[in-house]
């Protein structure tokens, strides 16, 4: 099991990440955009620099939904390794079973 304040950090990233992430889309689709003066796009570099970097999509983090495992994650189920051999053994994972033959 990783450590609470890791779980609880990665959970406040990924809650500051939704509520900022049209606010950060906008301002870099104004910083690409061509037909904007290179003085308009250089305040919107800048007010992007000045937002806060946890809400940057790429601090998050994919953690084991059951144990906050880092490492070893299937995107898939949202668990890691040992958790997805575990509950697939006790075939509580739907449309999935450990094979035997």
């Amino acid at each position: 099991m990783s450590r609470k304040c890791l779980t609880e950090k990665n959970a406040r990233r990924i809650e500051k990440s939704n509520r900022l992430a049209a606010k950060r889309a906008e301002l870099k689709k104004k910083i690409y955009d061509k037909t904007i003066s290179l003085e308009e796009r250089y305040k919107y570099v800048v007010a992007l620099s000045l937002m806060p970097r946890d809400s940057s999509k790429i601090r998050i983090r994919n953690r084991c939904n059951i144990t906050g495992r880092p490492r070893g994650y299937y995107r898939q189920f949202g668990l890691s390794r040992i958790m997805l051999r575990e509950l697939a053994g006790k075939a509580e994972i739907p449309g999935l079973y450990k094979s035997s033959w």
